[in-house]
């Protein structure tokens, strides 16, 4: 319901809506910004505490593409149910039928994503990349052995958000996911490209796609630069995923450790190792206490050469492909 802008006292905010109970407030502060739906600030009255108000125009997504008006309802579904300290928290979801509006209330990351979050912040150490990487792990791990399992089929670094206070880093965005039966196995062809396994081209797989976009978001936290940066188009990306050539940005990495890591995550799907046992891997070894002066290096000493920038000239033809 819209709320009358009311002349507030010296420093107080006014509310631009609330929701139905009255519990929850909307600022007029944008978060995100996407083709239909837009993030704001908002205020958990009940609880004390900021959160994200998610606004979707219901007939603008239909008029775009009828499917997408399905992937957010599963988007909303899938949060409603899921509870993990590294998955995004939801709270609250209602549809304002007179504005054609879907609202959803989520938790807020304080310091966006983790794109957003590695390219303000250049020097940062191996032992805190390894500690983003873990957690987007044990949120994936949840993901993956959930009753059904859940594939996330989106996963890249403008999908990951953190807390910068304190390190802390969730998956969002799970619009695109898909809860398959006992076989693990889907079907559907979506996501980012450049952090799409192969296999997804063919429309069957399984929660290893989700492994390798992982190994990827890895890439880029250590790099700073989206996979494939080097390709001109969706169509060259597509090549050279399909034909199994790595990123240019890999065989920069000096550091064996973090190349051999990412490697086993997006090898063969056969050879993939699960989110469970990458949990497991030496790679995470040490990072919470002991760590050596390698593991303290500023992951910038690890990475030869300098960054391509991503280019610009096909994002168009990646509309649609995400929710935001």
């Amino acid at each position: 319901m819209a709320v009358d802008r009311v002349a507030a006292e010296a420093g107080e905010e006014a509310f631009e809506e609330v929701d139905p109970t009255g519990r929850f407030g909307r600022y007029a502060d944008v978060l995100g910004l996407g083709s239909v739906k837009k993030v704001y600030r908002g205020f958990d009255q009940e609880e004390g505490i900021e959160v994200a108000w998610n606004r979707v125009r219901l007939r603008a997504l239909a008029d775009r593409d009828p499917g997408m008006v399905d992937r957010l309802h599963a988007e909303v579904r899938l949060l409603r149910s899921l509870h993990h300290d590294h998955i995004i928290g939801f709270h609250k979801v209602w549809l304002d039928r007179d504005a054609g509006v879907l609202n959803f209330i989520t938790e807020v990351c304080t310091s966006g994503s983790l794109r957003e979050y590695r390219q303000r912040h250049r020097h940062v150490s191996v032992k805190a990349l390894k500690k983003w990487a873990r957690q987007i792990l044990e949120g994936l791990n949840h993901l993956h052995t959930h009753d059904p399992c859940i594939i996330h089929r989106d996963l890249n670094c403008s999908n990951v958000f953190i807390n910068g206070n304190n390190g802390q880093v969730k998956i969002g965005d799970l619009g695109l996911a898909a809860i398959v039966d006992k076989t693990h196995v889907a079907h559907t062809i979506l996501g980012t490209p450049e952090f799409m396994a192969p296999e997804l081209y063919t429309e069957t797989y399984t929660e290893s796609v989700d492994i390798y976009s992982y190994g990827m978001c890895v890439l880029e936290m250590v790099t700073r630069e989206v996979p494939y940066a080097e390709c001109g188009s969706v169509v060259q990306i597509f090549h050279n995923v399909t034909r199994g050539v790595p990123p240019a940005a890999l065989k920069r990495l000096k550091d064996p450790e973090l190349r051999g890591f990412i490697e086993r995550c997006i090898g063969q799907p056969r050879n993939r190792p699960s989110a469970a046992e990458l949990l497991q891997d030496p790679f995470f070894n040490g990072i919470s206490a002991g760590e050596d002066d390698d593991a303290l290096a500023d992951a910038s000493s690890v990475v030869a050469g300098t960054p391509v920038p991503r280019p610009r000239s096909y994002v168009d033809d990646l509309a649609g492909l995400r929710l935001d």
